[in-house]
């Protein structure tokens, strides 16, 4: 600051001087063209030199004492610099201590918090793993425990298993083949009926079925459908031959004797078709048709894929060959036609109900378009209330704006005399 305030000194020593030549100058040139003497101007421009060898040493002494002042004022900023830097370097060296004795204090504080974190972690996982521990053991012991129970059920098991095996062995010895079984006649048409019995049970209602049923011509048919008209009664035979189909696969027969048995056969379901045909078509009493139940689909198969005369020669006599699967699909249209049939003797029922149902609607719409046209009256009124709302609102906003000083008015004007009538 004081070297400041010394060169601000100096330059306005300097600027007073300059200030004062020139207006030296000025009075010079002014006593120069005042007198316009010879003489007085060689002394004025003597005295003129005389300033200016006076200024230079002016400007000289200025020079050399701003030279001095700017050596004492860098003499002074780096003493002053230096004393900065010790100051700032004292400051910051104890501000190092300060901090670090903060952080070493801080470190020692979080040191003990983690010891006690981890000594109470470690105190939690010891519990934590004894609890497990216990529960492991625990589960252990109830694992072995119903491990041994499983082995001993399946040790139980096995010498269950084991006398059924012995059972069985003994059964093996007194089982019949099924083939054996059904070699004699009669057992084979017992085994058509049982299965035919048991699908027509299934699929149709009491009133439609019946089993062992006597015709008017005398036969009994195993089964006989009874279907709404034009249908009528259907007779189902379930007796088939299979001599012949098994000779026709039997491998120690020679190819000759296999050819034999397979016309055989051809003849005998042609044969059986013919016996269906005449015993269970009656003109006027049955069906037009009648249906031959094969219990083998084996057999059907055979029929179907190899042997398409029979089931050609079938269909000509109005015989239709089934298998228990085509049976299926028989009965389930069967069905579907009882159903229709007695949904149509309902019929009367759904047209009356219908009938009311449409009385009902037109009752309701009747009320529906009462409602609409009340309601469309009730939305015209509150339409008018609104408009007549409006307007007294209108009415009530000019009384209350300045429209009262028309009133006013009103009021001043003198009253008109009315008129008497003549007497």
């Amino acid at each position: 600051m004081i070297l400041a305030a010394l060169c601000a000194g100096l330059v306005w020593q300097a600027v007073r001087l300059n200030r004062l030549g020139r207006e030296l100058a000025e009075t010079l040139g002014e006593r120069i063209e005042a007198q316009r003497d010879e003489q007085q101007r060689e002394a004025l421009r003597r005295q003129q030199l005389d300033l200016h060898e006076g200024f230079a040493r002016q400007r000289e002494e200025i020079a050399l004492r701003l030279a001095e002042q700017s050596g004492l004022m860098v003499n002074a900023q780096e003493r002053l610099r230096g004393e900065l830097l010790g100051h700032t370097l004292k400051t910051l060296s104890e501000h190092a201590r300060a901090d670090r004795e903060l952080l070493e204090g801080g470190l020692q504080r979080a040191s003990l918090q983690l010891a006690g974190s981890i000594e109470s972690l470690t105190r939690s996982v010891n519990e934590r793993l004894e609890a497990i521990s216990g529960h492991v053991n625990q589960r252990l012991d109830e694992g072995f425990r119903k491990t041994n129970e499983t082995f001993a059920n399946v040790m139980a098991r096995l010498a269950t298993i084991d006398e059924a095996q012995k059972k069985i062995d003994g059964l093996t010895t007194n089982v019949v083949s099924l083939q054996e079984l059904l070699g004699d006649k009669k057992a084979r048409g017992a085994f058509g009926e049982v299965q035919l019995e048991a699908l027509v049970r299934n699929a149709l209602p009491a009133e439609a079925r019946e089993f062992q049923a006597t015709l008017p011509n005398g036969t009994r048919a195993d089964c006989v459908l009874r279907l709404p008209a034009p249908t009528g009664l259907v007779a189902v035979d379930a007796k088939f031959p299979l001599e012949n189909y098994h000779r026709m696969f039997d491998s120690s027969l020679a190819e000759a004797d296999r050819r034999a048995a397979q016309g055989a056969f051809r003849a005998d379901v042609k044969r059986h078709v013919d016996a269906i045909a005449d015993k269970y078509i009656i003109p006027g009493v049955t069906s037009d048709g009648a249906v031959m139940f094969l219990p083998a689909e084996a057999v059907f198969a055979e029929l179907h894929a190899y042997h398409p005369e029979v089931v050609a020669h079938a269909q000509a006599r109005r015989v239709w060959i089934v298998s228990p699967t085509t049976l299926m699909a028989v009965l389930n249209t069967a069905r579907a036609v009882l159903k229709d049939v007695e949904t149509r003797k309902q019929i009367h029922v759904i047209k009356d109900a219908l009938a009311k149902l449409a009385k009902d609607f037109h009752r309701f719409d009747e009320r529906m378009n009462a409602l609409a046209r009340h309601i469309e009256q009730a939305g015209r009124d509150v339409q008018e209330v609104q408009v007549s709302s409006r307007k007294i609102t209108a009415h009530f906003q000019k009384i209350e704006s300045a429209r009262l000083d028309e009133l006013d008015e009103a009021e001043k004007e003198p009253a008109v005399p009315a008129v008497q009538p003549p007497m």
